[in-house]
Protein backbone atom coordinates (compact mmCIF):
# COMPACT_ATOMS: atom_id res chain seq x y z
CA UNK A 1 0.00 0.00 0.00
CA UNK A 2 3.34 2.40 -0.44
CA UNK A 3 2.35 5.80 1.54
CA UNK A 4 -0.98 4.65 2.35
CA UNK A 5 0.02 2.45 5.02
CA UNK A 6 1.53 4.87 7.42
CA UNK A 7 -1.69 7.36 7.31
CA UNK A 8 -3.70 7.29 10.67
CA UNK A 9 -7.46 5.79 10.65
CA UNK A 10 -10.19 7.94 11.83
CA UNK A 11 -12.02 5.44 13.09
CA UNK A 12 -11.64 5.90 17.34
CA UNK A 13 -10.74 1.95 17.29
CA UNK A 14 -8.24 2.50 14.32
CA UNK A 15 -6.89 5.64 16.02
CA UNK A 16 -3.57 4.00 14.78
CA UNK A 17 -0.95 2.33 12.95
CA UNK A 18 2.42 1.93 11.51
CA UNK A 19 4.50 -0.52 8.89
CA UNK A 20 5.12 -4.25 10.64
CA UNK A 21 8.86 -4.43 9.27
CA UNK A 22 11.05 -2.49 7.65
CA UNK A 23 10.10 -4.44 3.75
CA UNK A 24 6.35 -5.24 4.57
CA UNK A 25 3.28 -2.95 3.52
CA UNK A 26 1.49 -4.53 5.24
CA UNK A 27 0.44 -2.75 8.57
CA UNK A 28 -1.72 -3.02 11.98
CA UNK A 29 -3.95 -0.58 13.90
CA UNK A 30 -5.03 -1.13 17.41
CA UNK A 31 -8.40 -2.88 17.64
CA UNK A 32 -11.10 -4.06 20.84
CA UNK A 33 -10.91 -7.70 21.58
CA UNK A 34 -14.57 -8.48 20.74
CA UNK A 35 -16.32 -10.33 18.00
CA UNK A 36 -17.80 -8.11 15.09
CA UNK A 37 -21.40 -9.53 14.10
CA UNK A 38 -20.87 -11.52 10.71
CA UNK A 39 -23.03 -10.77 6.74
CA UNK A 40 -26.74 -12.27 6.72
CA UNK A 41 -27.42 -11.54 9.86
CA UNK A 42 -25.52 -14.55 11.10
CA UNK A 43 -24.11 -14.39 14.43
CA UNK A 44 -19.93 -14.33 15.03
CA UNK A 45 -20.16 -17.99 16.24
CA UNK A 46 -21.51 -19.17 13.10
CA UNK A 47 -19.59 -16.78 10.94
CA UNK A 48 -17.35 -18.16 8.03
CA UNK A 49 -15.70 -14.59 8.17
CA UNK A 50 -15.85 -13.40 11.43
CA UNK A 51 -13.27 -14.32 13.68
CA UNK A 52 -12.41 -12.43 17.68
CA UNK A 53 -10.94 -9.37 17.26
CA UNK A 54 -7.00 -9.27 18.39
CA UNK A 55 -6.00 -6.38 19.98
CA UNK A 56 -3.79 -5.38 16.78
CA UNK A 57 -5.70 -6.06 13.03
CA UNK A 58 -3.80 -5.72 10.15
CA UNK A 59 -3.86 -4.06 7.24
CA UNK A 60 -3.63 -5.37 3.14
CA UNK A 61 -2.02 -3.03 0.79
CA UNK A 62 -5.33 -2.54 -0.50
CA UNK A 63 -7.03 -1.83 2.85
CA UNK A 64 -7.32 1.81 1.65
CA UNK A 65 -8.73 1.48 -1.53
CA UNK A 66 -11.42 -0.55 0.07
CA UNK A 67 -12.48 1.97 2.24
CA UNK A 68 -12.38 4.16 -0.64
CA UNK A 69 -14.73 2.34 -3.01
CA UNK A 70 -17.23 2.08 0.32
CA UNK A 71 -16.29 -1.72 1.70
CA UNK A 72 -17.89 -3.04 4.98
CA UNK A 73 -14.89 -4.31 6.86
CA UNK A 74 -14.45 -6.97 9.51
CA UNK A 75 -12.01 -8.63 11.46
CA UNK A 76 -10.93 -11.76 9.90
CA UNK A 77 -8.05 -13.75 10.73
CA UNK A 78 -6.15 -10.98 12.45
CA UNK A 79 -6.59 -8.35 9.38
CA UNK A 80 -9.29 -5.97 9.02
CA UNK A 81 -11.42 -6.74 5.51
CA UNK A 82 -13.73 -6.28 2.82
CA UNK A 83 -16.85 -8.55 3.32
CA UNK A 84 -18.87 -6.55 0.97
CA UNK A 85 -19.30 -3.48 -1.07
CA UNK A 86 -22.33 -1.20 -1.36
CA UNK A 87 -23.79 -4.07 -4.26
CA UNK A 88 -24.05 -6.40 -1.29
CA UNK A 89 -23.19 -10.18 -1.35
CA UNK A 90 -25.95 -11.27 -3.82
CA UNK A 91 -25.30 -9.45 -6.66
CA UNK A 92 -21.07 -9.62 -6.19
CA UNK A 93 -21.71 -13.30 -6.01
CA UNK A 94 -24.06 -13.26 -9.17
CA UNK A 95 -21.55 -10.90 -11.25
CA UNK A 96 -18.77 -13.24 -10.22
CA UNK A 97 -20.74 -15.97 -11.92
CA UNK A 98 -21.41 -14.14 -15.45
CA UNK A 99 -18.54 -11.53 -15.89
CA UNK A 100 -15.16 -11.06 -13.38
CA UNK A 101 -14.90 -10.43 -9.47
CA UNK A 102 -11.81 -8.58 -8.03
CA UNK A 103 -10.92 -10.59 -4.64
CA UNK A 104 -8.15 -9.02 -2.45
CA UNK A 105 -7.09 -12.29 -0.77
CA UNK A 106 -3.65 -10.75 0.65
CA UNK A 107 -3.98 -11.62 3.88
CA UNK A 108 -2.85 -15.50 3.02
CA UNK A 109 0.45 -16.55 3.34
CA UNK A 110 2.73 -16.20 0.15
CA UNK A 111 6.23 -18.61 0.63
CA UNK A 112 9.57 -19.57 -1.36
CA UNK A 113 11.06 -22.73 -0.63
CA UNK A 114 14.46 -22.69 -2.38
CA UNK A 115 17.20 -25.47 -3.29
CA UNK A 116 17.91 -28.48 -4.78
CA UNK A 117 16.48 -30.48 -1.86
CA UNK A 118 12.97 -28.61 -1.54
CA UNK A 119 10.68 -30.70 -3.23
CA UNK A 120 11.74 -34.07 -1.56
CA UNK A 121 11.59 -32.05 1.90
CA UNK A 122 8.23 -30.84 1.46
CA UNK A 123 7.22 -34.40 0.69
CA UNK A 124 7.71 -34.88 4.32
CA UNK A 125 5.41 -32.73 5.57
CA UNK A 126 2.40 -33.70 2.62
CA UNK A 127 0.89 -36.71 1.14
CA UNK A 128 1.01 -35.37 -2.46
CA UNK A 129 3.96 -35.56 -5.22
CA UNK A 130 5.73 -32.56 -5.41
CA UNK A 131 8.93 -34.09 -6.59
CA UNK A 132 7.05 -34.80 -10.29
CA UNK A 133 5.66 -32.09 -10.38
CA UNK A 134 6.47 -29.81 -13.87
CA UNK A 135 8.11 -26.30 -13.99
CA UNK A 136 5.12 -23.86 -14.14
CA UNK A 137 2.57 -26.63 -12.93
CA UNK A 138 0.30 -25.94 -9.60
CA UNK A 139 -0.51 -28.39 -7.04
CA UNK A 140 -3.41 -28.89 -4.77
CA UNK A 141 -1.59 -29.97 -0.93
CA UNK A 142 -2.23 -31.34 2.79
CA UNK A 143 -0.49 -30.71 5.79
CA UNK A 144 -1.03 -33.97 7.99
CA UNK A 145 -0.30 -34.42 11.55
CA UNK A 146 0.48 -37.49 13.47
CA UNK A 147 -3.22 -38.69 13.67
CA UNK A 148 -3.40 -38.07 9.96
CA UNK A 149 -5.73 -35.02 10.83
CA UNK A 150 -5.16 -31.74 8.33
CA UNK A 151 -2.94 -28.97 9.56
CA UNK A 152 -3.85 -26.80 6.65
CA UNK A 153 -4.53 -26.95 2.88
CA UNK A 154 -2.36 -25.20 0.22
CA UNK A 155 -1.44 -24.63 -3.09
CA UNK A 156 2.13 -25.38 -4.56
CA UNK A 157 3.48 -23.92 -7.90
CA UNK A 158 7.01 -25.19 -9.12
CA UNK A 159 9.03 -21.87 -10.71
CA UNK A 160 12.45 -22.17 -12.31
CA UNK A 161 14.43 -21.86 -8.63
CA UNK A 162 11.72 -22.53 -6.01
CA UNK A 163 8.44 -23.80 -4.98
CA UNK A 164 5.80 -21.33 -4.83
CA UNK A 165 3.57 -21.80 -1.82
CA UNK A 166 0.29 -20.12 -0.44
CA UNK A 167 -0.90 -20.66 2.74
CA UNK A 168 -4.50 -19.92 4.73
CA UNK A 169 -4.02 -16.89 6.32
CA UNK A 170 -5.74 -18.32 9.72
CA UNK A 171 -2.91 -20.77 9.83
CA UNK A 172 0.20 -18.84 8.08
CA UNK A 173 2.11 -18.61 11.35
CA UNK A 174 1.42 -22.10 13.07
CA UNK A 175 2.52 -23.53 8.82
CA UNK A 176 5.68 -20.94 8.42
CA UNK A 177 6.97 -22.33 11.80
CA UNK A 178 5.69 -25.69 11.04
CA UNK A 179 8.12 -25.59 7.91
CA UNK A 180 10.93 -24.08 9.50
CA UNK A 181 10.79 -27.05 12.56
CA UNK A 182 11.04 -29.73 10.27
CA UNK A 183 12.48 -28.90 6.68
CA UNK A 184 14.43 -25.54 7.58
CA UNK A 185 17.77 -27.06 7.55
CA UNK A 186 17.07 -28.83 3.88
CA UNK A 187 15.84 -25.54 2.47
CA UNK A 188 15.77 -21.84 2.30
CA UNK A 189 12.09 -20.67 3.47
CA UNK A 190 11.39 -17.13 2.60
CA UNK A 191 8.00 -15.30 3.69
CA UNK A 192 6.91 -12.64 0.64
CA UNK A 193 5.71 -10.62 3.35
CA UNK A 194 6.08 -7.55 1.08
CA UNK A 195 3.32 -9.10 -1.65
CA UNK A 196 -0.20 -8.79 -2.13
CA UNK A 197 -2.63 -11.39 -3.55
CA UNK A 198 -5.18 -10.49 -5.98
CA UNK A 199 -7.79 -12.82 -7.34
CA UNK A 200 -9.90 -11.93 -10.41
CA UNK A 201 -12.68 -14.98 -10.72
CA UNK A 202 -15.03 -15.81 -13.55
CA UNK A 203 -15.98 -16.35 -16.97
CA UNK A 204 -15.00 -13.06 -18.10
CA UNK A 205 -11.73 -13.06 -16.18
CA UNK A 206 -9.15 -13.69 -18.96
CA UNK A 207 -10.78 -11.44 -21.22
CA UNK A 208 -10.09 -8.94 -18.72
CA UNK A 209 -6.63 -9.95 -17.41
CA UNK A 210 -5.58 -9.97 -21.32
CA UNK A 211 -5.84 -6.25 -21.84
CA UNK A 212 -3.31 -5.68 -19.44
CA UNK A 213 -1.22 -8.68 -20.48
CA UNK A 214 -2.46 -10.77 -23.42
CA UNK A 215 0.24 -13.76 -22.45
CA UNK A 216 -1.95 -14.78 -19.51
CA UNK A 217 -4.58 -16.11 -22.08
CA UNK A 218 -1.70 -19.40 -22.87
CA UNK A 219 -2.40 -20.29 -18.94
CA UNK A 220 -4.46 -23.47 -18.35
CA UNK A 221 -6.06 -24.28 -14.72
CA UNK A 222 -3.29 -24.89 -12.68
CA UNK A 223 -0.53 -23.30 -14.00
CA UNK A 224 1.41 -20.63 -13.62
CA UNK A 225 3.87 -17.63 -15.35
CA UNK A 226 5.70 -14.68 -14.46
CA UNK A 227 4.11 -11.47 -16.49
CA UNK A 228 4.22 -7.55 -16.08
CA UNK A 229 1.45 -6.19 -15.15
CA UNK A 230 1.18 -2.29 -14.77
CA UNK A 231 5.12 -2.28 -14.92
CA UNK A 232 5.10 -4.85 -12.04
CA UNK A 233 6.81 -7.57 -11.81
CA UNK A 234 3.76 -10.63 -11.08
CA UNK A 235 3.52 -14.46 -10.97
CA UNK A 236 0.13 -15.73 -11.98
CA UNK A 237 -1.71 -19.03 -11.42
CA UNK A 238 -4.85 -20.06 -13.14
CA UNK A 239 -6.56 -21.12 -10.59
CA UNK A 240 -8.85 -19.87 -7.82
CA UNK A 241 -11.76 -20.31 -5.33
CA UNK A 242 -14.82 -19.90 -6.56
CA UNK A 243 -15.35 -22.95 -8.76
CA UNK A 244 -15.07 -20.06 -12.21
CA UNK A 245 -11.86 -19.63 -14.69
CA UNK A 246 -9.35 -17.11 -13.11
CA UNK A 247 -6.56 -16.08 -11.85
CA UNK A 248 -4.41 -15.34 -8.78
CA UNK A 249 -2.04 -12.70 -8.74
CA UNK A 250 0.84 -12.49 -6.71
CA UNK A 251 2.27 -8.32 -6.82
CA UNK A 252 4.69 -6.60 -5.09
CA UNK A 253 2.49 -4.67 -2.21
CA UNK A 254 3.77 -1.21 -3.87
CA UNK A 255 2.42 -1.87 -6.55
CA UNK A 256 -1.04 -3.58 -5.56
CA UNK A 257 -3.40 -1.08 -5.53
CA UNK A 258 -2.32 0.48 -9.57
CA UNK A 259 -2.90 -3.05 -10.26
CA UNK A 260 -6.16 -3.39 -8.64
CA UNK A 261 -7.61 -0.37 -9.83
CA UNK A 262 -6.52 -0.83 -13.36
CA UNK A 263 -8.39 -4.45 -13.13
CA UNK A 264 -11.53 -2.42 -11.35
CA UNK A 265 -11.44 0.10 -14.51
CA UNK A 266 -12.30 -3.53 -16.87
CA UNK A 267 -15.85 -3.27 -18.25
CA UNK A 268 -16.30 -6.48 -16.75
CA UNK A 269 -14.51 -6.59 -13.51
CA UNK A 270 -16.49 -5.45 -10.11
CA UNK A 271 -15.30 -5.79 -6.39
CA UNK A 272 -16.09 -8.72 -4.36
CA UNK A 273 -15.60 -8.97 -0.34
CA UNK A 274 -15.71 -12.45 1.64
CA UNK A 275 -19.12 -12.84 1.84
CA UNK A 276 -19.59 -13.64 -1.80
CA UNK A 277 -16.27 -15.49 -1.84
CA UNK A 278 -17.89 -17.69 0.75
CA UNK A 279 -20.83 -18.55 -0.92
CA UNK A 280 -19.82 -18.79 -4.48
CA UNK A 281 -16.58 -21.65 -2.79
CA UNK A 282 -19.84 -23.11 -0.91
CA UNK A 283 -21.69 -23.48 -4.24
CA UNK A 284 -18.13 -25.19 -5.83
CA UNK A 285 -17.91 -27.93 -2.54
CA UNK A 286 -14.54 -26.16 -2.00
CA UNK A 287 -13.58 -26.44 1.81
CA UNK A 288 -12.92 -23.46 4.26
CA UNK A 289 -10.18 -24.54 6.78
CA UNK A 290 -11.05 -24.38 10.45
CA UNK A 291 -14.86 -25.39 9.40
CA UNK A 292 -15.13 -28.17 6.60
CA UNK A 293 -11.58 -29.63 7.44
CA UNK A 294 -8.98 -29.04 10.58
CA UNK A 295 -7.14 -31.57 12.63
CA UNK A 296 -9.28 -33.51 13.32
CA UNK A 297 -10.17 -34.65 9.47
CA UNK A 298 -8.39 -36.85 7.35
CA UNK A 299 -7.82 -36.23 3.77
CA UNK A 300 -9.61 -39.82 3.21
CA UNK A 301 -13.26 -38.54 5.24
CA UNK A 302 -13.11 -35.13 3.90
CA UNK A 303 -13.31 -37.13 0.48
CA UNK A 304 -10.09 -35.06 -0.81
CA UNK A 305 -7.95 -38.43 -1.66
CA UNK A 306 -7.76 -37.31 -5.10
CA UNK A 307 -4.92 -34.89 -4.31
CA UNK A 308 -2.57 -37.68 -3.45
CA UNK A 309 -1.09 -39.32 -5.96
CA UNK A 310 -0.55 -42.69 -6.60
CA UNK A 311 3.32 -42.55 -5.90
CA UNK A 312 2.41 -41.05 -2.82
CA UNK A 313 0.07 -44.08 -1.51
CA UNK A 314 0.40 -47.56 -0.07
CA UNK A 315 2.49 -49.48 -2.97
CA UNK A 316 4.15 -45.99 -4.99
CA UNK A 317 7.56 -45.27 -5.49
CA UNK A 318 7.77 -42.94 -2.24
CA UNK A 319 4.91 -44.44 -0.55
CA UNK A 320 4.34 -42.49 2.64
CA UNK A 321 7.00 -40.83 4.65
CA UNK A 322 5.15 -37.86 5.64
CA UNK A 323 2.92 -37.73 9.18
CA UNK A 324 0.09 -39.88 9.43
CA UNK A 325 1.03 -42.05 6.66
CA UNK A 326 -0.11 -45.01 8.35
CA UNK A 327 -3.68 -43.72 9.56
CA UNK A 328 -4.39 -42.34 6.10
CA UNK A 329 -3.25 -45.48 4.35
CA UNK A 330 -5.53 -47.84 6.67
CA UNK A 331 -8.38 -45.60 5.71
CA UNK A 332 -7.54 -45.46 2.01
CA UNK A 333 -7.46 -49.55 2.50
CA UNK A 334 -10.41 -50.12 4.73
CA UNK A 335 -12.33 -46.86 4.50
CA UNK A 336 -13.35 -44.31 6.84
CA UNK A 337 -15.89 -44.33 9.53
CA UNK A 338 -17.42 -40.84 8.14
CA UNK A 339 -17.64 -38.96 5.27
CA UNK A 340 -17.90 -35.19 4.08
CA UNK A 341 -20.80 -34.89 2.11
CA UNK A 342 -22.97 -32.63 -0.34
CA UNK A 343 -26.53 -32.01 1.26
CA UNK A 344 -29.53 -30.23 -0.57
CA UNK A 345 -32.46 -28.95 1.40
CA UNK A 346 -35.94 -28.67 0.58
CA UNK A 347 -36.98 -25.79 2.66
CA UNK A 348 -35.85 -22.04 2.43
CA UNK A 349 -34.47 -22.11 5.98
CA UNK A 350 -31.02 -21.90 5.78
CA UNK A 351 -29.06 -24.85 7.71
CA UNK A 352 -26.03 -23.27 9.30
CA UNK A 353 -22.43 -25.18 10.33
CA UNK A 354 -22.98 -27.13 13.43
CA UNK A 355 -26.54 -28.11 12.87
CA UNK A 356 -26.93 -31.93 14.08
CA UNK A 357 -27.78 -34.44 10.86
CA UNK A 358 -30.50 -37.34 12.14
CA UNK A 359 -30.99 -40.16 9.73
CA UNK A 360 -35.05 -41.22 9.13
CA UNK A 361 -34.88 -43.54 12.35
CA UNK A 362 -33.96 -40.19 14.45
CA UNK A 363 -30.83 -41.28 14.95
CA UNK A 364 -27.72 -38.76 15.21
CA UNK A 365 -25.22 -39.67 12.15
CA UNK A 366 -23.45 -36.41 11.65
CA UNK A 367 -23.27 -32.30 11.48
CA UNK A 368 -23.27 -29.53 9.02
CA UNK A 369 -19.72 -28.02 8.61
CA UNK A 370 -20.74 -25.37 5.74
CA UNK A 371 -24.40 -24.05 5.24
CA UNK A 372 -26.27 -21.29 3.56
CA UNK A 373 -28.14 -20.26 0.83
CA UNK A 374 -26.68 -20.75 -2.87
CA UNK A 375 -27.77 -18.35 -4.90
CA UNK A 376 -26.69 -19.83 -8.01
CA UNK A 377 -28.32 -23.30 -6.86
CA UNK A 378 -31.11 -21.30 -6.27
CA UNK A 379 -31.64 -23.54 -3.04
CA UNK A 380 -30.58 -23.85 0.45
CA UNK A 381 -27.41 -26.06 0.22
CA UNK A 382 -24.99 -27.63 2.69
CA UNK A 383 -21.76 -30.07 3.58
CA UNK A 384 -21.10 -32.01 6.72
CA UNK A 385 -19.44 -35.11 7.81
CA UNK A 386 -21.87 -38.45 7.92
CA UNK A 387 -21.58 -41.94 8.84
CA UNK A 388 -19.95 -43.80 6.22
CA UNK A 389 -23.72 -45.64 6.22
CA UNK A 390 -25.79 -42.32 5.74
CA UNK A 391 -23.06 -41.32 3.13
CA UNK A 392 -24.84 -42.59 -0.11
CA UNK A 393 -25.99 -39.97 -2.82
CA UNK A 394 -29.64 -39.48 -2.69
CA UNK A 395 -30.05 -40.58 1.59
CA UNK A 396 -32.68 -38.73 3.42
CA UNK A 397 -31.43 -37.19 6.30
CA UNK A 398 -33.04 -34.29 8.41
CA UNK A 399 -31.16 -31.39 9.85
CA UNK A 400 -31.82 -29.89 13.64
CA UNK A 401 -32.44 -26.40 13.10
CA UNK A 402 -33.67 -24.72 16.31
CA UNK A 403 -35.45 -27.92 17.43
CA UNK A 404 -37.12 -28.31 14.31
CA UNK A 405 -35.97 -31.34 11.97
CA UNK A 406 -35.50 -30.12 7.91
CA UNK A 407 -34.88 -32.40 5.30
CA UNK A 408 -32.05 -32.64 3.63
CA UNK A 409 -30.77 -34.92 0.98
CA UNK A 410 -27.26 -36.39 0.03
CA UNK A 411 -25.92 -34.48 -2.87
CA UNK A 412 -22.62 -34.67 -5.24
CA UNK A 413 -20.65 -31.49 -5.29
CA UNK A 414 -20.25 -28.88 -6.85
CA UNK A 415 -23.83 -27.30 -6.70
CA UNK A 416 -22.86 -25.48 -9.16
CA UNK A 417 -20.79 -26.74 -12.21
CA UNK A 418 -17.10 -26.24 -12.06
CA UNK A 419 -15.95 -24.30 -14.97
CA UNK A 420 -11.96 -24.24 -15.00
CA UNK A 421 -10.37 -23.64 -18.49
CA UNK A 422 -8.14 -26.91 -19.48
CA UNK A 423 -7.47 -25.66 -22.59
Amino acid sequence: MGAAATRRHTRPRHAGHHTLGSRGPISQVPGTARATPCFNGWPPSECPVSHPTPDVLLHTPLHALHRAIGARMVPFAGYDMPVQYPAGILAEHKHTRSAAGLFDVSHMGQLRLTGADAAAALETLVPVDVVDLAPFKQRYALFTNAQGGILDDLMITRRESDLFVVVNAACKAQDIAHLRAHIGARCGIEVLSDHALLALQGPQAATALARLAPAVTQLTFMTGMHVTLEGAPCFVTRSGYTGEDGFEISVPGTHAEGLARALLAQPEVQPVGLGARDTLRLEAGLCLYGHDIDTTTTPVEAALTWAMQKVRRAGGARAGGYPGAAVIDAQLATGAARKRVGLLGREKLPVREGAELFDADGKAVGRVTSGGFGPTANACIAMGYVAAASAALGTELFADVRGKRLPMTVSAMPFAPHRYFRG
